[in-house]
């Protein structure tokens, strides 16, 4: 938002969906990895029942907690990140 508390520019709305995309996908990357890699040898092998239910339910329990970890993450880091003062320019020093 502009100093005065006015309202976006098209720029920084663009650059907000942007960014929810991307913590979006992201996050269902790795909350489908992390679940493939726990409860995949249950799917995948003949495993004693208890040892795949309890692979199974850590998978489900895990996924979503990752992914919301990393949606939160993403979009504190974006809210936080500091911004140059001039287009263009990485340091404001230059």
């Amino acid at each position: 938002m502009t100093g005065h508390g006015g309202r976006r520019s098209q720029a920084e709305r663009d650059a907000i969906t942007v960014e929810i995309g991307y913590a979006l996908c992201s996050a269902a990357f790795a909350a489908a990895v992390v679940f493939g890699a726990i409860a995949g040898p249950a799917l995948l092998f003949e495993l004693p029942r208890t040892l795949s239910a309890l692979l199974l339910h850590t998978g489900q329990v895990v996924a979503p907690v990752l992914f919301a970890a990393r949606v939160i993450t993403v979009l504190v880091r974006f809210r936080t990140a500091p911004q140059p003062s001039q287009p263009g320019r990485t340091n404001p020093d230059s």
